[in-house]
């Protein structure tokens, strides 16, 4: 992975319903946090839940004057493999920035999809590990996890103190913990 000069910027494909919105806001947050400026945006409609969506992400160290979408990400987070059948998920990545895909399958099997791109495909089984450390299916914070650990945008403490102060009284401690014990899953998957 790259280090980036002034702006790193992110591109979470997902489907409506997934938590890249969630995801996207969380690292933006706790960018601000450590002194950093941030833009974050969905790209999506009035589409229904399940619809595939895009998250943008720039995180930069100093102030940010643009409001165009992401084309040239230095990281892609893709929550559900079945978008890269209709999207070109890899567009623009060149060979020093990164692809990470929530599957069962290996970087090597997801090449075969995306073969114009390089660099290094990160997969991991965020659903399988979510459903076993929160008991859901919901990939968002294991990616977020598995995203900082790869880029170091920001740091999971960073992150994790950010999901306490959000959700924290709007799902309980139990559940707070458990997405934060997720994060740290993905985190540690590497």
């Amino acid at each position: 992975m790259k280090q980036y000069k002034d702006t790193f910027e992110i591109i979470f494909f997902a489907r409506g319903g997934q938590g890249a919105k969630t995801a996207s806001e969380l690292v933006a947050h706790a960018a601000v946090n450590e002194g950093k400026f941030v833009k974050a945006f969905p790209f999506f409609g009035p589409e229904r839940s399940g619809a595939p969506t895009k998250m943008f992400l720039r995180i930069a160290k100093t102030k940010l004057r643009t409001q165009e979408p992401v084309t040239d990400p230095d990281a892609v987070v893709v929550m559900d493999e079945t978008v890269l059948d209709g999207q070109d998920v890899a567009n623009n990545l060149d060979e020093h920035e990164v692809l990470i895909v929530n599957s069962k399958r290996t970087g090597e099997e997801i090449r075969k999809e995306v073969p114009h791109f390089k660099g290094k495909i990160y997969a991991i089984d965020a659903n399988g590990i979510a459903i076993r450390v929160i008991g859901s299916p919901n990939p968002n914070m294991v990616l977020v996890g598995q995203l900082l650990k790869i880029t170091a945008v920001v740091s999971l403490e960073s992150a994790a103190e950010v999901f306490r102060g959000v959700f924290l009284e709007k799902i309980g401690k139990d559940l707070t913990e458990k997405n934060i014990q997720a994060m740290e899953a993905g985190y540690d998957e590497l």
